[in-house]
């Protein structure tokens, strides 16, 4: 199994449409778009995942493809590092920013 990274798409992309574009090279067996946190809207990326050898086609058929208007980048995904949180807001006294 691979994890695929789909960046650049159009906020309005759904699961579905997403789906059914990886789906010409194998079984898709999850999509996940990313939203951010606090508002809910999409971030403009997500993640599909695929068997390895259908993904690893996916990669270099769709990477630099337009889809939605947009020319999207498609690669294999990186483990996401334990320091990756966001920073935490901190505030000194009365300092002004």
């Amino acid at each position: 199994m691979i994890t695929i990274y789909v960046g650049n798409l159009k906020f309005q992309t759904t699961e579905e449409e997403l789906s059914t574009l990886f789906s010409q090279y194998g079984d898709v067996h999850n999509v996940k778009l990313i939203r951010d946190r606090v508002t809910g809207r999409p971030k403009g990326f997500g993640f599909v995942e695929m068997d390895e050898a259908d993904g690893n086609a996916a990669i270099e058929a769709l990477n630099g493809i337009e889809f939605g208007g947009r020319t999207i980048k498609v690669n294999e995904a990186k483990e996401r590092r334990e320091d990756a949180r966001p920073m935490e807001r901190r505030f000194n006294g009365n300092r002004r920013y």
